[in-house]
């Protein structure tokens, strides 16, 4: 029987990460998949419990989790609605975050192996953690951004550091969102160390690289560009898929959509392939 269970975690500057793991109580011996979720999204986004039991029901303990900073909060858990601290979020913090999952999955099941999965900014955090951490067995990137930056206008940048703060819309309710400009100011002394391709360039664990050639968010091309940083990557498109492979929030269907599915499909394929 699939089941879930809930963990609460110490977060970044006194917040913290709600989280839950999907699993099958009939299997034992379970590999551990890790799920990263990207910039405006949360754990619970539109498809996002489907493909926990999808994972679960082929025998992997399933973790997805709200970064500290998400600005999801328990009593929204479907939307983000604290602003402020969606607006205080920083890249240094959501590494942070990923790490303090990780460190709690190592604890929880120390003998299991890890996978970690990233959708578009969470993709790029798990590159990051894909070149540097040994306890990570595999990396699958969904609709991975290759640069931090792209998520705003560098023209932004100059009043973005005068006033503090800028806007960016939801594209689903048309909300304007704050960003501070601590995530800039973070970014900035940090560029070395989040320069994306050249993280890309130093992982050493099986990669797997799945983009939409639809996607208008963040366009193939850019995982083109991963793959170029790290030969040894496979990339694999999914043909007209966009950003978020057919998937919506909120997501009332209770089949998974075909191209997610795909996708689900492929990781799996890529996660059990021993010779990798």
């Amino acid at each position: 029987m699939i089941k879930k269970e809930h963990f609460i975690l110490s977060g970044s500057k006194d917040k913290t990460i709600t989280g839950d793991l999907t699993y099958d109580d009939n299997q034992t011996n379970q590999p551990c998949i890790l799920f990263v979720h990207g910039f405006k999204g949360f754990k619970d986004w539109g498809a996002h419990n489907l493909v926990a039991s999808y994972f679960a029901s082929k025998g992997y303990r399933y973790f997805k989790f709200n970064l500290s900073h998400s600005g999801v909060t328990d009593q929204k858990p479907d939307d983000v609605t604290d602003l402020e601290a969606f607006a205080a979020n920083t890249v240094s913090m959501e590494l942070k975050d990923v790490d303090t999952a990780l460190n709690y999955i190592a604890h929880t099941y120390p003998l299991a192996p890890v996978y970690v999965i990233g959708h578009s900014r969470g993709g790029a955090l798990v590159i990051l953690k894909g070149a540097a951490d040994e306890r990570i067995q595999k990396i699958i990137t969904w609709s991975a951004i290759s640069d931090f930056s792209s998520l705003w206008k560098k023209e932004q940048e100059e009043q973005w550091l005068a006033t503090g703060r800028i806007f960016v819309e939801n594209a689903r309710t048309k909300e304007k969102m704050p960003l501070n400009s601590t995530l800039l100011e973070d970014f900035n002394a940090h560029q070395s160390e989040f320069n994306l391709l050249h993280a890309a360039a130093k992982i050493k664990i099986p990669w797997l690289i799945l983009h939409g050639d639809d996607d208008v968010n963040v366009k193939f091309s850019v995982a083109q560009e991963l793959a170029q940083a790290q030969p040894k990557a496979q990339l694999q498109k999914i043909k007209g898929a966009n950003h978020v492979f057919g998937a919506s929030h909120p997501y009332k269907a209770t089949e998974l959509p075909a191209q997610l599915l795909e996708v689900c499909e492929k990781t799996l394929a890529f996660i059990k392939n021993a010779s990798l």
